[in-house]
């Protein structure tokens, strides 16, 4: 999957709340959150499960693949987990995952997990789905992932028990932030950035953060557990982020609307000395390190 050097990201979902479908979203996707971080030679890291995990495994060979890798899930809502029974290296005996994922008020991560994998709502429990999968439950936490790869986890303003994370591997940091509600909590003020999120950003050569709304949008939904993509560039920028991509696009928003948000946000980072903007794209591989520190393909 990956070429020589450096640290790969792949953008395989970058859609919130639902997936969609229609010459809309041809551009930037239309499947829900899911990213992969590979190095060569070393087992894949993979933030959240929603269904871009489903082309992520046909891309590494389909069903009968054998994988061995990390799933760094940031909650169980279903924009973030649908993707799971569809990975079809999952089905492999020879495959081995370890899932991380936020500790839960109702009971150990993988039970409460096993509700969403059950009949009447799902025929496969996700005992059945014949790899080996081992769950793990995190707060704020540091742990190591891997041959080599370091994880920090906060928990994070949103609807529900959520985390973000931080990815530190061969000298690369990447945060991810799916999920993060500028309106939830108790905070003084809008612009407000947690103590734990400036930590998982701080000087990270790449930010992945929520962007769902614009302001008027945010307005009418603050409580909604999203923010704007003005609050996105602010938590970048404090935390002297070297790059910033738009993520977990509202299913609302065509191809043109992400357009016009990563314009005004890319204006208004070069007007207050923010990070480099792009918007996540289904598709899109960012190489951070190696000879050339960043560079995007498609």
């Amino acid at each position: 999957m990956t070429g020589s050097g450096g640290i790969h990201v792949t953008f395989w979902g970058v859609r919130g709340s639902t997936p969609c479908e229609g010459d809309q979203y041809a551009r930037y996707g239309g499947h829900s959150s899911c990213v992969s971080v590979e190095c060569a030679g070393e087992p894949s890291v993979v933030f959240d499960l929603g269904t871009g995990l489903t082309p992520y495994g046909e891309a590494l060979g389909g069903a009968g693949t054998r994988f061995a890798g990390t799933f760094l899930l940031t909650h169980l809502h279903w924009d973030h987990v649908q993707g799971l029974p569809f990975f079809t290296p999952l089905h492999e005996p020879r495959s081995n995952v370890d899932i991380f994922g936020p500790r839960q008020a109702e009971g150990p991560l993988e039970e409460v997990f096993d509700g969403l994998m059950r009949p009447p709502y799902f025929p496969v429990r996700a005992s059945q789905l014949g790899a080996t999968v081992r769950w793990h439950d995190v707060g704020d936490d540091r742990f190591a992932v891997g041959d080599s790869a370091k994880v920090r986890s906060h928990f994070v303003r949103h609807v529900g028990a959520t985390v973000g994370y931080r990815l530190d591997w061969h000298g690369v940091s990447v945060a991810y932030v799916s999920d993060h509600g500028q309106g939830c909590g108790a905070a003084p003020t809008d612009d407000h950035v947690p103590d734990e999120v400036l930590e998982l950003c701080d000087g990270a050569d790449l930010v992945i953060h929520d962007a769902q709304h614009t302001a008027p949008e945010f307005e009418h939904k603050r409580h909604w557990g999203h923010c704007t993509h003005e609050y996105a560039l602010h938590v970048a920028r404090e935390a002297g982020a070297k790059q910033l991509a738009l993520f977990h696009h509202d299913p609302s928003h065509g191809d043109d609307m992400i357009d016009l948000m990563l314009e005004a946000t890319r204006d208004l980072s070069a007007r207050t000395s923010g990070p480099e903007v792009i918007a996540a794209a289904e598709g899109l591989v960012l190489d951070l390190g190696g000879p050339t520190h960043t560079s995007a393909r498609r």
